[in-house]
């Protein structure tokens, strides 16, 4: 019943769905020159022979599959689509040569349609838990094997689905295989309804280091010389005024110390900019090429945190302070050998970050006070930093197992798209 009533929705919502991006456009979330890619209108040929599509929601998922992405690229043709076009700038830089790009089509059945009439995929792999049901709907109708990769259903989500047991179970019985990040998640990925289940562990966890450019970097340190610094990434509202504070209170201990902040959004970066010299701070911003100085330095730039997570030996991971809350991902600057802090709201990463906090390779900080005094510790004892930054980097390092296990259960459906004929 919900699902008929859905698609009847976004069919004769039409003139509604329109007004909506057209609003979108405006914006600026979504791409004017792309747009008719979001319509299920092909922006590029089909590759000939078996194709597989691989969906991500954003720049989370999307860096998730990456690993994956350059598994695929040399055996088969390789489509990757994502919805936002902050992730479509990203896949452009990050996607190997001969993986493509394209915008996912909006949920409605005729924009679906085209999509799958133009690609003919041989085989789908889904990221998370964006799960459209048109789309959804018609990969399961045309027969074509759906696997769910980085399968997420938090302990809320779950709650919130068995409310609509028959909606999810429906949108779940088309996957042939829904691989879990967690047990957890495989659980109730079964609960829920999915016919077959396994979990492989984490593919967040064998993400390629992000890149940072060596020429700017080198330029970077140079530019700071001796002065002390750590890192506040990937923050939210409410966190850069904490971080503040954190550096006003460890600025007495540590003359000329440097404070450099990463926020999740980098359009925030002049309100941030705003709030922190009402603090008395002296604030520079990367996106008004200021160099790194001053008291903080905001680094409101797209696709550059690779690169100061290179330049700060110690790192505080956002989003996990308070305001909003879940944590971003800590494996990304424990990969890269920094000292790796986090607030008490993780629950993003269930596993991930007690795995961490057991092998030594980040800490856990109750408040912006126990913030303060954690990064005060490290940046006091070289001794201690370096022995936190080779845990993160030695656990990191060991995850690297997971890809395999991801690849050998995809093995079946890789042989059979590879043996099969694009579809006339």
């Amino acid at each position: 019943m919900i699902f008929g009533l859905y698609r009847a929705l976004t069919i004769l919502g039409g003139p509604l769905i329109g007004r909506y991006l057209k609003r979108r456009m405006a914006r600026g979330k979504e791409d004017a020159a792309r747009f008719g890619e979001r319509l299920g209108r092909p922006g590029l040929p089909r590759p000939a022979g078996p194709l597989v599509w691989l969906h991500a929601a954003s720049v989370g998922e999307a860096l998730s599959l990456l690993p994956l992405v350059e598994k695929l690229v040399g055996r088969m043709a390789v489509l990757m689509t994502t919805g936002t076009v902050s992730s479509a700038k990203l896949m452009a830089e990050r996607l190997p040569v001969g993986a493509i790009h394209q915008y996912v089509p909006v949920d409605r059945p005729a924009f679906v349609r085209a999509f799958l009439d133009h690609w003919r995929p041989d085989l789908v792999l889904w990221a998370e838990s964006d799960f459209w049901p048109n789309l959804l709907h018609n990969i399961h109708r045309r027969a074509i094997p759906l696997v769910l990769v980085q399968g997420r259903i938090s302990p809320k989500s779950f709650a919130g689905w068995q409310r609509a047991p028959r909606f999810i179970r429906r949108l779940l019985s088309g996957f042939t295989l829904c691989l879990g990040q967690t047990p957890g998640d495989a659980q109730r990925l079964a609960a829920l309804g999915a016919p077959k289940v396994a979990c492989a562990g984490n593919l967040k966890m064998v993400m390629a280091p992000l890149p940072g450019d060596e020429a700017e970097l080198a330029r970077l340190r140079q530019s700071v010389g001796s002065r002390l610094l750590w890192l506040a990434a990937s923050t939210h509202p409410g966190e850069e005024a904490a971080m503040a504070r954190v550096h006003k209170a460890l600025a007495r201990r540590f003359a000329g110390l440097l404070t450099v902040i990463v926020p999740r959004h980098p359009h925030r970066g002049a309100a941030i900019a705003t709030e922190l010299a009402a603090m008395d701070l002296a604030v520079t911003l990367r996106s008004a090429n200021a160099e790194a100085a001053g008291d903080i330095h905001i680094a409101d730039t797209m696709g550059e945190l690779g690169l100061f997570y290179r330049l700060a030996p110690v790192v505080f991971v956002g989003k996990s302070l308070g305001g909003a809350q879940g944590g971003q991902n800590p494996f990304e600057p424990a990969c890269l050998g920094a000292a790796v802090l986090f607030g008490p709201h993780m629950t993003n990463f269930p596993e991930m970050a007690p795995a961490m906090l057991a092998a030594g390779a980040a800490e856990q900080v109750a408040d912006e006070a126990a913030l303060a005094v954690a990064v005060g510790a490290l940046l006091a004892d070289p001794a201690l930093l370096t022995v936190r930054r080779h845990a993160a980097q030695a656990w990191a390092a060991s995850e690297a197992s997971v890809l395999d296990a991801v690849l050998e259960l995809l093995a079946p459906l890789l042989q059979q798209a590879e043996a099969s004929h694009a579809r006339p």
